[in-house]
């Protein structure tokens, strides 16, 4: 079993920067795919970036893709969500989550463990 815990969020102004955390426990992030999803008031949960064994295998939703990067660190047992260009429309709950396998990646419903979640508010 694995507990995740999600930190780094916060209160940014539109283009501005936030850097996620995800620490794990309970056994190594090395033979699990991780996501990130996030949920935003009256939304349903949606998927944001996965990534794979390494981070040579990263996916990443459209409207994301240039401004977000998922990365891991094994050793750290640590996944890291890097967001740039921040927009209004990306503030929500941010969750981390695990999933043994590669099919699904981009389905919540395929994850088998999840963190509570790191709020995101960005100001216009």
């Amino acid at each position: 079993q694995v507990q995740l815990i999600e930190s780094g969020g916060g209160s940014v102004q539109a283009g501005g920067s936030l850097r996620l955390s995800c620490a794990a426990s309970g056994r190594t992030i090395s033979t699990y795919a991780m996501g990130w999803f996030r949920q935003a008031p009256g939304k349903e949960r949606e998927f944001v970036a996965a990534s794979m064994y390494s981070e040579r295998s990263a996916y990443y939703a459209d409207s994301v893709k240039g401004r977000f990067t998922i990365s891991r660190d094994n050793a750290k047992n640590t996944l890291y969500l890097q967001m740039n260009t921040l927009k209004p429309e990306d503030t929500a709950l941010y969750y981390c989550a695990a999933k043994s396998g590669d099919y699904g990646l981009r389905l919540s419903g395929k994850y088998d463990y999840w963190g509570q979640g790191t709020q995101v508010t960005v100001s216009s």
